[in-house]
């Protein structure tokens, strides 16, 4: 039995896709290249790269494509990668010699 940690994210969808836009370009305005020059070499149309600076919409091919021009795509796969777990089973959990650390509060 595989122990995995499901994390809930306080920000919207929406909210990430504006943040990943506004980054994108802001990474494009610090290499010195146009929306045109980033189309070009990106293989991504022109009219997506604007669509996605202005809304934060593109397919993920095309936002790959950007990040490989930009740079970023391999930061992009080594974050998605599965984090190692201290356990795998609940019999690791109670083989563990790691105590439970107790933290001293005030009583009431």
């Amino acid at each position: 039995m595989q122990v995995t940690n499901i994390m809930a994210s306080l920000i919207t969808i929406t909210k990430a896709q504006e943040i990943l836009a506004s980054q994108l370009r802001a990474k494009r305005l610090a290499t010195g290249l146009t929306q045109e020059g980033l189309a070009v070499r990106s293989g991504v149309a022109l009219p997506t790269l604007r669509k996605f600076e202005q809304r934060g919409l593109i397919s993920l091919e095309s936002f790959l494509k950007l990040l490989m021009v930009l740079g970023g795509i391999d930061e992009v796969i080594q974050a998605l990668e599965p984090k190692q777990t201290d356990f795998s089973s609940i019999d690791d959990v109670l083989k563990s010699d790691k105590k439970p650390t107790h933290k001293k509060g005030w009583k009431t």
